[in-house]
């Protein structure tokens, strides 16, 4: 199933894509909910984040590509973690499927993309192991972990180079029904690719990172794990248009933009 939380005649509902349909459904897909008897066109909606989560769960470093990348970036030997790193984002970060990403009129010309698969929580979930790990997910989407590099080798924490308004897009849906390992992940920049890998080739997956989490953490449902992302982004500019595409979810557009007080690079 395709879970869309779209607005559509002023109001904002959860619905089912159904091709280019989108059947509205009161209730919500962690508890009870109904299925409407209208629909509305996909293309006549606005899409809608598809959730802000309790806790925005992320990893670090989680591709080999990107590991050896960051390490002849720094000028040091790739460091391997021999277990799952995690972190933390900022829900103020949140934007949906076509909105702007602003870059501050601060940020340096070091602005890059991660395309990334994200991992939703559907239920309560505490000391899981390998053999249940999967039990506690209801589906998945698309998240685009933009980052400020230079603000990022400047500050101790990843306090604004991660977390700036707008620099988390996140979307278009959450599809529960994938095949991990049939996955790639597929960026494109003003229509031109620039970056594909396998989704599921991660140094860890989905399996480790819930175990781990979850005997420190009690998971809730709409808790997301953002999974990290493989291969290196060019500099972004403002009018530049950021395509995510995952095989078997769809596709998470996000246009970026100058903030207030920087003038634009591009019409």
């Amino acid at each position: 199933m395709r879970w869309l939380k779209f607005t559509a005649a002023g109001n904002t509902s959860w619905g089912l894509v159904e091709g280019d349909k989108v059947i509205p459904v009161s209730g919500d897909p962690f508890g009870e909910w109904q299925r409407g008897a209208q629909s509305h066109a996909l293309k006549d909606v606005k899409i809608e984040l598809p959730l802000i989560p309790r806790t925005f769960y992320c990893v670090g470093l989680n591709y080999l590509k990107h590991l050896k990348e960051a390490a002849d970036k720094a000028g040091t030997v790739p460091n391997v973690p021999d277990r799952p790193e995690i972190g933390y984002r900022a829900q103020n970060a949140l934007i949906a499927h076509d909105e702007d990403v602003v870059i501050p009129a601060t940020a340096t010309e070091k602005i890059h993309y991660e395309g990334e698969l994200v991992v939703v929580i559907g239920k309560k979930a505490k000391h899981l192991n390998e053999a249940n790990a999967m039990s506690c997910v209801f589906g998945y989407t698309i998240g685009n972990d933009v980052s400020e590099r230079t603000w990022q080798k400047a500050d101790r924490s990843l306090w604004r180079s991660k977390n700036a308004d707008t620099f988390k897009p996140m979307g278009p849906w959450i599809e529960t029904d994938v095949d991990l390992d049939r996955m790639e992940t597929a960026i494109r920049v003003n229509g031109k690719e620039t970056g594909r890998f396998r989704t599921n080739e991660m140094i860890f997956g989905i399996v480790p990172f819930i175990v781990e989490l979850t005997k420190y953490f009690t998971l809730w449902p709409g808790d997301v794990i953002w999974m990290g992302t493989d291969g290196a982004s060019p500099d972004l500019k403002a009018g530049d248009v950021v395509e995510i595409d995952i095989t078997g979810i769809g596709t998470l557009r996000n246009r970026f933009v100058a903030g207030s007080g920087r003038m634009p690079t591009r019409s």
